[in-house]
Order: C-alpha cells, then structure tokens, then sequence
C-alpha cells in the first residue's frame, strides 16, 4: 500500500474503509509486513478464500481471518468501525468516551466501552526502556486521581486525609519524562514511600542520569543510587535555570483532562489502561525534527493490533488477564 493512499483526516477514513476488503487489505499490510502467516503454526503455507475472505493455513489445515490473533478476535463488529474508533481514540487530544463511541458507530455503549479497552490494550508500550541514556535529563513527579476534595463532604474530606501525603483513597501514578527523546512513562504505584518511589526509578531510568524533582522526602538519597539529583522546592519557585517539573507536570494536566472531562469515572482497577492510552498520544506527537500527523499515529496503532487479547471476562476482572 502507497503511502500517499493512507488517509490523514477522519472524512477520508469514513470514505477509504467503507470497502470490506480494503479493511482486510490495509490491517494485513501492517500485520505481516512479509507476506501472511498462519498465527496458529507461523507458517506461510496458506491460501485466501476469496469468497468468504479468510485464509487457509496448508501446514495446519485451520483457517483463520485478518481478526484472528488481534485486538478483533470473536468480535462481530465490522472492521470499518473498529478502524474509525481507533482513528479517533489515537487522534483525540483529550480522548473520546464511550457515549460518544456509540452515537458514532452505532454500537451500544457497552460495546463502545469494551472496544476501547481493547484499543488501549494495543496502544501498550511493553518495552519499557530505560529512560535517560548515559547521563540524560529525566523529570519525576507523583500524582493523585480520584475524586476533588472540594466536592465532598467535610466529614468525609476529613477521613481520608492522611498525615503522610494527600488522600488515602485516591489512585497514586509516579510518572517520568525523558527531556531529550520526549517519552514519558507512568503507572500506578500503591504508595509514596520512598523504598516504592525510588525501586520504580532504578528500574525505568539509566544509571547516571540527571533527575529532577520536587522536594518530596521520597526522593531523598537517589545520589547514592548513582543519579545526579536536583529538586525544587514549590513552596518557594517552580523554575530554577533547568531545574524544574514542568514537563511531566504539563503531562499529568493532559491525563487529568481527559480523566476529568472526558470519561468522567474510571475505576482504579483500570487506570493503567488509561494510562496507557494519554502515553501513546503523549510519546506520539513527534517534533520538528521528525513530525508525526495522524495518518502517522493511526498507522503505528493499527500496527500493534497483534498478539494481544482481551476478553470481556478479562477486561472486568471475573478471570485474571493474560495480557501484561
């Protein structure tokens, strides 16, 4: 497929996948960039049912579709939808709900919920590479989610604030931005202690990198875990020369955007999906250097469609999930 015929705004996708088999066409472009492989036995020994638009597998005699194997797998949502949705889903600044899903594609809301966490689930970075290189700047801050203070009741304001830090009944995320190459990292942690802070730093971050924070006690010591570490105080500035969160901070306000006014309530039990999600906007929006549009962005999601199931029983914690 020419990369001229990729579409590059939502009327052109409406219109370019309005063809069944060019849906099939465009996903098995991305998926085997190689030719077709049989997912059940990896095999490229397979022939294409025209008439009924699957494949067969001459190795292992089973058929499969473009679905099996994906993000799609036993769902009878057509492709053209699906591929709209994740258009959206990637393209959205501060996200799209799953009422507004619905309304467009003319799904129900459950199903509009379910697809979306099944697009997040293909929107997970899973390398996890360390941040920071050999001695590059890397931003660290911790936030909370959950409800406003201000909206509740004094009694119940008063309950769950904690001597320690912030409110107990409010989801933790430590996130972590990497200035040079532009990536930011979070997820939810269970505490602010220091031992939980500083144990996710030495995983994501390289040895020798130079880490800004703010004052929080948490951070106290990362010198000895051979990190150059500066911090502002906010009780007295926000900005000190390169000192500063202001990049990872600019991130939590994009994620509490959507969080707050796009979906509304998201259970914590699902906020690394979430997660997940503002990330993949986040780390995609390219730069001056190498500038990413949304053809761009919709061709790289659609790319990571495979080898990733979730199923409803899955996504709504009845079994443990099989996807990390």
């Amino acid at each position: 497929m020419a990369i001229q015929d990729i579409p590059n705004s939502l009327i052109e996708v409406i219109r370019y996948f309005s063809d069944v088999d060019v849906c099939i066409e465009f996903i098995a472009s991305l998926r085997w960039l190689d030719g077709t492989v049989c997912p059940h036995c990896e095999s490229k020994n397979v022939g294409f049912l025209k008439t009924r638009r699957i494949w067969k597998c001459r190795a292992c005699r089973k058929q499969f579709s473009v679905k099996t194997g994906t993000i799609f797998e036993e769902s009878p949502i057509k492709l053209d939808k699906w591929l709209m949705a994740i258009w959206l889903v990637v393209n959205c600044k501060n996200g799209i709900s799953s009422y507004e899903i619905a309304r467009d594609l003319k799904v129900t809301q459950k199903s509009a919920w379910f697809m979306l966490h099944r697009i997040r689930l293909a929107l997970k970075n899973g390398s996890w590479e360390k941040l920071g290189g050999s001695g590059g700047p890397v931003e660290v801050d911790e936030t909370f989610i959950g409800g406003k203070p201000k909206n509740m009741h004094a009694d119940k304001r008063l309950k769950m604030k904690t001597a320690l830090h912030g409110y107990a009944e409010k989801a933790i995320v430590v996130g972590m931005l990497d200035r040079e190459s532009r990536q930011v990292r979070a997820e939810v942690i269970s505490s602010v202690k220091r031992e939980t802070l500083q144990k996710k730093i030495l995983e994501r971050v390289g040895f020798g990198s130079t880490v800004y924070t703010d004052g929080w006690p948490g951070y106290d010591g990362l010198k000895a875990e051979k990190y150059i570490h500066e911090t502002v105080n906010h009780m007295e500035e926000y900005v000190r020369g390169n000192v500063h969160t202001q990049g990872i901070e600019n991130f939590w306000s994009l994620l509490k955007r959507g969080l707050n006014g796009t979906y509304v309530a998201v259970e914590p039990f699902h906020l690394d999906a979430y997660l997940d999600e503002q990330m993949f906007r986040f780390n995609n929006r390219g730069t001056r250097e190498n500038p990413l549009n949304d053809g761009d962005r919709f061709m790289l999601a659609v790319s990571q469609i495979s080898g990733k199931r979730l199923t409803y029983a899955e996504l709504t914690g009845k079994v443990p999930a099989t996807q990390s």
